[in-house]
């Protein structure tokens, strides 16, 4: 599929209320046919999401121990959780150990889907993912691994003010660009 034509197909997907303001941009190169063009998104003509650019607005994170220690991250921990530990050491770890304990497995888990998916991201070809995101379900899409899959999901004119706002708690634990976008479609409902 042609780059226009791909253009105007996640254009028309996009919520009404962030049309003119998040725009899908490409670059080619017309006598270097080896050469890849780069596609990005830009937020009010700024560039957002472009792995190659130094200058982007979003954290990218080059080690797991970043992701640990990044305050932004905030991990919810359930009592299922807690009981599990509570199981595995038979009683004998004090409560706030317990926390701590299943905190830290969390977050251990959650640092390494993030730089999973930050290295499939940047290995990922623009046209390809977009092509997977216009021929798999919203639900999916919201549900996927890849980060570019998320932000494309999060913008779609399909997804409603009840469901972004339930999403809440899943995007804590998301990549900044993904919370940046979420938060860019909480601030137009």
């Amino acid at each position: 599929m042609s780059w226009s034509k791909l253009k105007q197909q996640l254009e028309s997907f996009l919520s009404p209320a962030l049309v003119g303001r998040v725009q899908y941009l490409a670059t080619s190169y017309r006598y270097l046919p080896d050469k890849a063009g780069q596609c990005y998104l830009a937020v009010d003509k700024k560039n957002v999401l472009n792995m190659n650019d130094a200058t982007t607005l979003i954290r990218w994170y080059s080690a797991e121990l970043e992701v640990k220690n990044d305050p932004n991250i905030q991990i919810p921990i359930h009592n299922e959780e807690i009981e599990a530990i509570r199981l595995e050491t038979k009683g004998l770890v004090p409560e706030d150990r317990l926390k701590a304990i299943a905190r830290g497995r969390k977050i251990s888990e959650c640092a390494k889907e993030l730089m999973l998916a930050q290295s499939s991201l940047s290995k990922s070809n623009f046209v390809v993912v977009a092509t997977k995101f216009l021929s798999t379900s919203i639900e999916d899409n919201m549900e996927s691994s890849d980060i570019l899959l998320n932000i494309l999901a999060l913008i779609d004119r399909r997804v409603g003010k009840k469901r972004v706002l339930n999403m809440g708690e899943r995007i804590k634990s998301k990549h900044p660009i993904v919370k940046y976008f979420y938060e860019l479609r909480v601030s137009t409902l």
